[in-house]
């Protein structure tokens, strides 16, 4: 399993969303990328198209490529693991 994260620094659910996902890949859960969308050039169009569907909000949370949500559905998701 692959979990990517679009963020940015000064977002706290960010934040938590890699601290979930390193707890994940401590257990053996497979690895996660984080990218910062400011570093990238990223802005709310190019997110949207990245994810498939209009973005309002960050972190942007995909699983093996499959866009979830944010980090509630991230929580969510491990809940089921």
């Amino acid at each position: 399993m692959t979990i990517t994260i679009y963020g940015r620094d000064n977002c706290s659910y960010c934040k938590r969303a890699v601290e979930l996902a390193k707890q994940l890949k401590g257990h053996g859960y497979g690895d996660y990328e984080y990218i910062d969308i400011t570093t990238a050039g990223l802005d709310k169009e190019k997110l949207s198209e990245i994810v498939g569907k209009s973005v309002e909000t960050i972190p942007q949370v995909l699983i093996d490529g499959q866009p979830i949500g944010g980090y509630t559905e991230l929580a969510a998701y491990v809940s089921t693991l």
